[in-house]
């Protein structure tokens, strides 16, 4: 399990709140819990901290261009930046 984290913007916060079950269903086969955060100086700036189970399964759902309704009903803004965890 590699945690991840993902920072990106969206066009309008309230949508994109109202899409969490959206994103559990899309992501669920590829990981095992998802947490968001929303960025204290720009309200449509967010995180997401995911526990990913499958790595390969995770970015091709996040590239996948079926994934691109659900970023453009949740107003997802690329880019999309995805970070992991560096081991010491």
């Amino acid at each position: 399990m590699a945690t991840v984290v993902t920072r990106h913007r969206v066009g309008n916060i309230d949508k994109w709140i109202k899409g969490q079950q959206d994103r559990l269903d899309l992501f669920g086969p590829a990981v095992s819990s998802l947490k968001a955060f929303q960025d204290t100086d720009d309200p449509n700036s967010v995180v997401l901290v995911l526990e990913v189970t499958n790595l390969e399964l995770f970015h091709e759902i996040l590239n996948d261009p079926k994934t691109q309704s659900a970023k453009d009903k949740h107003t997802v803004l690329e880019p999309i930046i995805v970070s992991m965890e560096i081991d010491f």
